[in-house]
């Protein structure tokens, strides 16, 4: 029997670490990333309708488009189906933000539609953002290639974390145009972990390889980073403007998240934990 409403959560996706160890012939950037997501995120629900349509609420629904530059809608149109649905998208994560709020609606999108539907997913999923496959596994994993290399990591132990956004949207292509080096030193093998403390060591000593060309193109990702200082480590996700601090415990986390609001309450900020 087939489901008439489907809803799937699309969890932010981070990038602890993100290497950028190359450039492919048709412009594709290779990656090493250590991919985790957060327990926040947007909300996909796909019911059944005559026709295919999205509506965009949420309290970070301004700007969201509603047509087919929406990675929604390209989702729902690669099944080639006949079928409709209405869907809607509930924002709460920033877009243009480095937390792969577009690939994991989609992503979202994609999985809700599969049930909806009762169709397997489409092969083709990479064409709607090298983030979108991660994002249909959203669990800690290493992405490597074009974002289509996934390989299971050992299990991470409990990552409380801050998860902060100044407002403002940087977009992905011009920070890569602006990244100098392209071929840079992949991550090593990754170990297993006692404690956040542990792994906080060891991500330090990882990249984000976009975050100094973000912070040229944004310098108040600085600022961010700066405002995270009192965290285990602080780093940029994706291309920015999103910036994550790993905090000891979740307490810790919550008294860094508020103490970040008092400051600058027109930021996003929550504490979270990463799995």
């Amino acid at each position: 029997m087939t489901a008439d409403l489907v809803k799937r959560t699309a969890r932010a996706k981070v990038n602890l670490t993100l290497h950028v160890t190359g450039q492919r012939a048709d412009g594709y950037h290779l990656l090493d990333s250590l991919v985790c997501f957060a327990d926040v995120g947007d909300i996909v629900k796909a019911e059944r309708a005559d026709a295919l349509s999205l509506s965009v609420d949420g309290p970070l629904a301004e700007g969201v488009p509603t047509d087919d530059r929406n990675l929604v809608l390209q989702a729902a149109r690669l099944f080639g189906s006949t079928q409709g649905a209405q869907i809607n998208l509930s924002k709460h994560l920033p877009h243009a933000a480095g937390i792969g709020g577009g690939s994991a609606d989609a992503a979202a999108t994609l999985l809700a539609l599969a049930e909806l539907w009762d169709m397997p997913l489409p092969e083709d999923v990479v064409s709607l953002g090298a983030d979108v496959p991660v994002c249909l596994s959203p669990m800690a994993l290493r992405m490597r290639g074009v974002g289509d290399a996934l390989s299971v990591i050992p299990i991470l132990p409990e990552l409380p974390a801050v998860l902060v956004n100044p407002g403002v949207g940087v977009e992905t292509p011009p920070v890569f145009q602006a990244l100098t080096q392209k071929a840079n030193a992949p991550m090593g093998e990754i170990p297993e972990f006692a404690d956040v403390q542990s792994f906080a060591v060891w991500c330090s000593d990882q990249r984000n390889d976009l975050q100094e060309p973000a912070i040229r193109i944004a310098p108040i990702i600085q600022q961010v980073l700066d405002t995270l200082e009192p965290a285990l480590m602080a780093r940029m996700s994706g291309s920015g403007a999103t910036c994550f601090g790993l905090c000891e415990s979740q307490s810790a986390a919550d008294a860094l998240a508020s103490d970040i609001r008092t400051q600058h309450p027109d930021w996003w900020v929550v504490a979270t934990s990463f799995s």
